[in-house]
């Protein structure tokens, strides 16, 4: 399995997690970071995409 990435959001610290994905936001689990489409917003504050950093959990 690769390493999978955590993005965080810096408006709210909502965690995506690629392994993960966000299935009940439309994105299936195991989803790069670069093929949640870029219209996405996050699910807790709806800050846009380039609103997210990624981090080391």
């Amino acid at each position: 399995m690769t390493n999978s990435k955590t993005w965080m959001c810096l408006i709210c610290g909502w965690i995506y997690d690629e392994a993960e994905g966000a299935p009940d936001h439309g994105i299936a689990p195991n989803t790069p970071w670069e093929q949640v489409p870029m219209n996405w917003t996050c699910p807790e504050c709806s800050a846009r995409k380039e609103d997210f950093e990624m981090v080391e959990i």
